[in-house]
């Protein structure tokens, strides 16, 4: 059973323009314990479709499945978090309150997966908060709020976590570090995550595959499998492997986005050697 099965998934909006078609015939399939990455630029429908995922909106046409049921049942089961771009935290809650918050909401959906307080309080230590689990979410660095936001999601226990743009407020130097953190946390826990991002880079550290987007109609312009051997380290984006993905994905939204609706969507999976490039331009 796939994680997440969307098949000609289609989603409209009425804007002062006119119609828009954030997606159009979207079809993509996320097995269970995969981490997706969605990258593209903004207005492609990323948002949109992890939307969709989450039971956070309806399709027009097409069809959704989150584990099996519809996206809304999951939802409600408690099968999926979900990490928006800001941290979200209640202010008048401290860090471990809001840690556990979701543990604590919707008791009718299935809480056999959460995780019991003592290993919400082992997951902020792990992540280097536990002398802050007393503060307040004013008291923290917008990287202390993130890894907040990332516990919360985790502490549910949920098989799917959504991911949209967690990291895109914060410095390269801090947006490093946390993706590392959220690896060490996925491979620990091996929930299924699809993660929302404009970074290359960051798409190739941390995913099994990318799939491109490109707007007008919102669609698949190919997928790219990652073929970095796990646990990953920040050193992995020095070779030369690295770079080759983030070469053919700078390719794949180039064309994606050049070609429109009809261009053809391609898989990559090959890991040609080539000379060493500087990446800092495409993260």
């Amino acid at each position: 059973m796939a994680a997440v099965e969307l098949t000609d998934a289609g989603k409209r909006y009425n804007g002062r323009a006119g119609v828009v078609d954030a997606l159009g015939q979207v079809s993509l399939s996320i097995a269970e314990g995969e981490f997706v990455s969605l990258l593209g630029s903004s207005g492609c429908g990323k948002s949109t479709l992890l939307r969709v995922a989450a039971g956070l909106l309806p399709l027009d046409r097409g069809t959704a499945r989150v584990l099996g049921r519809s996206p809304d049942q999951a939802r409600q089961a408690k099968q999926v978090a979900f990490v928006p771009q800001t941290p979200a935290l209640l202010p008048w809650r401290t860090v471990r309150a809001n840690a556990r918050l979701l543990t604590r909401v919707n008791r009718r959906g299935e809480a056999a997966r959460s995780l019991p307080d003592d290993e919400i309080d082992a997951l902020l230590a792990e992540v280097g908060l536990a002398d802050v689990a007393d503060a307040h979410p004013h008291e923290l660095s917008g990287g202390m709020q993130q890894r907040v936001a990332l516990v919360r999601a985790f502490a549910l226990g949920a098989p799917l976590v959504l991911m949209d743009e967690p990291f895109a407020a914060l410095d390269e130097i801090l947006r490093v570090e946390m993706r590392y953190l959220l690896l060490r946390l996925w491979e620990e826990h091996r929930s299924t995550v699809v993660f929302v991002t404009h970074s290359i880079g960051e798409a190739v550290a941390l995913s099994d595959r990318v799939a491109v987007m490109a707007a007008r109609p919102g669609r698949i312009a190919g997928v790219e499998t990652i073929t970095l051997p796990r646990p990953r380290t920040p050193d992995d984006e020095d070779t030369d492997a690295f770079t080759d993905h983030v070469r053919r994905l700078r390719h794949l939204l180039a064309n994606g986005n050049a070609n429109g609706p009809s261009g053809a969507t391609s898989t990559s999976t090959s890991t040609s050697r080539s000379a060493p490039r500087r990446l800092e331009r495409y993260r």
